[in-house]
């Protein structure tokens, strides 16, 4: 089981901020999810929770790949680009609310 942070608890009860189309708006589900990239991320090793985004299981899901993407009639880059922008709103709440100081 991997170590909540106060990041991640900050997701509980949350909007979704990926919104792909036909999400659901379930902020039950809503976790951090961490925005894979090269050289901050490997094997064993996930991307600091800065560079994360709340999501919906969802949105989450289609993110990560672990639910066929074509069933958005979306591209891989289109998909990074909501989740990129995502954590950029994620970012944004968390300075507002001062759990993030910039």
């Amino acid at each position: 089981m991997t170590r909540q942070t106060k990041l991640t608890k900050a997701a509980r009860g949350r909007d979704c901020q990926v919104r792909l189309p036909g999400c659901p708006g379930d902020t039950e589900t809503v976790v951090l999810a961490h925005y894979r990239l090269a050289g901050i991320c490997g094997t064993g090793m996930k991307p600091p929770d800065l560079i994360g985004a709340w999501a919906c299981e969802y949105c989450h899901s289609l993110s990560d790949g672990r639910t066929n993407r074509n069933t958005l009639g979306m591209s891989y880059d289109e998909i990074r680009l909501y989740h990129a922008e995502a954590v950029l709103r994620t970012q944004a709440i968390l300075i507002k609310e001062g759990k993030v100081i910039a």
